[in-house]
């Protein structure tokens, strides 16, 4: 049941964590069958994608399946887990790039679905989204409006696949939609005496916001949505001008270094760059939880995955701390630490 806590000793702590995988995967050999097949005229280097990716595999959600199912499905898992039920629940924030459409907020879609009568509302700041509702959900349950929050997210970015190229270039720009799973992701913040999340910060390098976009077009047949660009050359050259300084002034606000940390989840758009960030940003890759080559990149919802990998693996046990990394397109950055 809810934890009530009065007075001035009132935290947010993480009750537990769920993920949801469509079981259907498909490989990046099959992709690039695919593309061999759809594009005969193209001359793939084989292992390309895998190499540009580090990318194996990757999950695809059934077709009728919105983001809200699978922000639905991972949540019922969790009030399972945690013993709660969806009355108990006093805000519910859905976190993530992906959403069942424009209007209402997908929120209202999930709680719909989960059978909630509580406040909702949605937190986008693409892969950075899980990072800043964990921000809004503690100061929320700090300042006495809620009790607890339930986070969500579903992304479904296989939707956006390209399969015919004009040639190799064409390919290499455009294929890195290749990267993308799909999955679902929920999280309970709930209030405590004890101080469960630690501490959090995040910045952004707006300067860098079409490194990495879909931006809005407008021709004869309406309003699309633009073609996903990734600039990852760009995105390293960023990354040495940017302030990166949200991790190190969290952990030193905190009195911590990265060895008390029993795991750091990290989000970068594909598993070559990791070394680049960890470089920059000064985290050890030994404490890296790894989900990209196995699970693709499933966006917002990668940061849950990778704490929900951690603790069913027993890396990371009750009591641990763990930190919470993510760069996210825009340029956003940003950090948690929890205690798990």
């Amino acid at each position: 049941m809810t934890t009530v806590v009065h007075g001035d000793s009132r935290y947010s702590t993480v009750v537990d964590v769920a993920v949801h995988l469509p079981p259907q995967c498909l490989s990046t050999a099959d992709v690039e069958a695919r593309i061999e097949e759809l594009n005969p005229g193209l001359d793939i280097p084989h292992g390309l994608l895998e190499r540009m990716s580090g990318v194996s595999n990757r999950h695809i959600a059934p077709p009728e399946w919105r983001p809200s199912d699978l922000a639905a499905a991972a949540a019922r898992q969790l009030l399972v887990s945690t013993g709660r039920d969806i009355a108990d629940i006093d805000l519910i924030l859905f976190a993530a790039t992906s959403g069942d459409g424009l209007e209402p907020a997908t929120a209202h879609f999930v709680a719909d679905k989960l059978g909630a009568q509580c406040p909702v509302f949605d937190v986008n700041n693409t892969c950075c989204s899980i990072i800043n509702s964990i921000e809004v959900a503690d100061a929320l349950i700090r300042g006495g409006g809620y009790d607890n929050v339930l986070i969500t997210c579903g992304e479904n970015p296989s939707r956006i696949a390209k399969w015919t190229f004009r040639d190799v270039d064409d390919l290499l720009e455009r294929g890195a939609v290749h990267i993308f799973s799909d999955a679902g992701a929920a999280l309970l913040l709930e209030a405590s005496s004890e101080p469960g999340v630690l501490g959090h910060q995040c910045g952004a390098y707006s300067k860098a916001c079409e490194t990495t976009a879909m931006i809005f077009t407008e021709d004869d047949q309406g309003l699309r949505v633009g073609p996903f660009h990734l600039e990852m050359h760009t995105l390293k050259r960023v990354l040495e001008t940017m302030d990166l300084s949200p991790i190190s002034d969290t952990m030193q606000r905190l009195n911590l270094c990265m060895d008390d940390l029993s795991a750091i989840c990290v989000h970068v758009a594909a598993l070559p760059f990791l070394p680049t960030f960890c470089e920059y940003a000064g985290l050890p890759q030994d404490k890296i939880v790894d989900v990209l080559s196995e699970h693709g990149d499933v966006v917002a919802a990668g940061l849950p995955l990778q704490l929900a990998m951690a603790v069913q693996s027993g890396r990371v046990q009750r009591g641990d701390l763990v930190g919470i990394v993510g760069l996210a397109a825009g340029v956003s950055l940003g950090m948690a630490v929890v205690r798990w």
